[in-house]
């Protein structure tokens, strides 16, 4: 970009800034033409004062449903997201203390599982359900440090024949087995999405695809809202 054209995108951002109330929205940077838009699920919002904080940690599942989550719950809770995807729980075990970052939280509603479960050229797995149960539990170890009310959630299914990455349909059945375990010996409640998704009539999934259309990713964030919604009662009570 020439010096010309750089000088002159400054002074048009800065002179949205001076018209557009920072509170009310969060300005869209200028970006070079072909440059991807931000998804508006990564983009940091202002807490609302007054209202309990709640944090989403997850892969690109979670990023779908974040908006829809956060409609939902408009008004009772600030719904933040971690800035990224979550990936596996390696990643999350580099990134957990960034994620977190210095503030309280309320409700913490977190996955990792769909990342852990893939298949390498050689067919086996990325992270080996052994490997996964170490760092799982050592992720909601360091998340219960926090205070937070913690829901996990399970790894939604790969559906047979799927594009893409190779993953095994009959993974996340493994994996959530493990994370159960984790979870019941941790006290940590469990969402079940694996299970709602398999209840719900017709295809929310996107076909041959892990993520799911947009109007399924609206249907799985019903169930994600209800389970903040009752942390948010319950740790509320238990203050009372």
């Amino acid at each position: 970009m020439n010096t010309t054209r750089r000088s002159f995108l400054s002074h048009l951002a800065l002179g949205l800034s001076s018209i557009v109330p920072a509170s009310s929205v969060v300005l869209a940077q200028v970006a070079d033409p072909g440059q991807r838009p931000r998804n508006p699920a990564l983009i940091p919002i202002e807490d609302q004062p007054g209202l309990p904080r709640v944090l989403l940690i997850g892969d690109s599942i979670s990023i779908d449903y974040t908006l829809a989550v956060r409609a939902l719950l408009e008004g009772v809770a600030n719904v933040h997201r971690i800035p990224a995807n979550g990936e596996s729980t390696v990643r999350g075990l580099e990134h957990l203390d960034e994620w977190l970052g210095s503030k309280p939280w309320d409700v913490i509603h977190f996955n990792w599982g769909l990342h852990d479960l893939k298949l390498s050229p050689s067919g086996t797995r990325i992270v080996s359900p052994e490997r996964y149960e170490s760092n799982l539990r050592e992720l909601a170890i360091r998340l219960k440090r926090t205070g937070a009310h913690l829901i996990f959630a399970t790894t939604t299914p790969v559906p047979r024949a799927v594009r893409g990455v190779a993953r095994d349909p009959a993974d996340p059945p493994r994996y959530n087995e493990v994370a159960h375990r984790v979870m019941l010996e941790l006290d940590i409640p469990i969402n079940d999405l694996h299970a709602f998704v398999q209840s719900q009539p017709g295809d929310l999934q996107i076909p041959r695809n892990v993520h799911f259309t947009p109007e399924g990713s609206k249907v799985i964030a019903r169930p994600i809202a209800d389970a903040i919604r009752a942390a948010l009662k319950t740790r509320a009570a238990k203050r009372d």
